[in-house]
């Protein structure tokens, strides 16, 4: 793609994209592991997918959402989650939890670099963008535990994960002030948010625990 033709909406379709399939594979790996029926299957994946950017726009009051606008990825996930419910069994659970670390740092970084842009645009003040940013990487995977009764997993990790977002989001900040192309500050953003996450990954970084003793 030409430089002309990467304009900052195209990059921030094509990253709302690739994060919305990341973060809809841990959806399903999830209600998987509950045994949800099919309803439940299709709402669990779709909490993960569209709900920090729903949420995120409602805050905004930015209209129409994301899944709305482009209906089609309704349909994507419908089928998405009806095949996994035939292919996907028990024993692929653990690989594929360990497999899909990956792509959910991945979409983390391109969900807060995208959140952040979006909010920019809309004339918050640094911080509340940021915030936003981080919103929308983080509260879909927040929803999807509360809804499957668990203590949502960004907060039991321990190993940073709503901290890389916040990072990733000031660099998109940082790149704005600068007076950098807006998707210059996207990719940066989403780079660094995703690469803090998969060193926490790989080295096992771990944020302090409450102690009460």
């Amino acid at each position: 793609m030409s430089s002309d033709a990467w304009t900052l909406p195209t990059a921030q379709i094509a990253i709302e994209a690739a994060a919305i399939l990341a973060f809809a594979v841990s959806g399903l790996i999830e209600a998987a592991r509950k045994k949800l029926d099919p309803v439940g299957v299709c709402i669990v994946v779709g909490l993960s997918a569209f709900g920090g950017g729903t949420l995120r726009d409602i805050l905004l009051d930015r209209r129409p959402f994301f899944w709305v606008e482009h209906s089609w990825w309704l349909w994507m996930l419908l089928g998405l989650s009806v095949l996994a419910m035939f292919f996907l069994q028990a024993r692929h659970f653990a690989p594929t939890e360990r497999a899909v670390q990956w792509p959910d740092a991945v979409g983390l970084g391109l969900f807060t670099a995208g959140g952040t842009e979006l909010a920019m645009a809309t004339g918050m003040p640094a911080i509340v963008a940021v915030l936003m940013g981080m919103m929308t990487a983080v509260f879909g995977g927040v929803l999807r535990d509360i809804v499957c009764n668990e203590i949502p997993y960004a907060f039991r990790d321990h190993r940073p994960y709503a901290v890389c977002s916040f990072a990733g989001g000031w660099v998109v900040i940082a790149a704005d002030w600068l007076g950098l192309a807006g998707w210059v500050g996207l990719l940066a953003g989403a780079t660094l948010a995703t690469a803090l996450r998969a060193m926490a990954l790989v080295f096992d970084w771990r944020l302090p625990r409450w102690r009460t003793d």
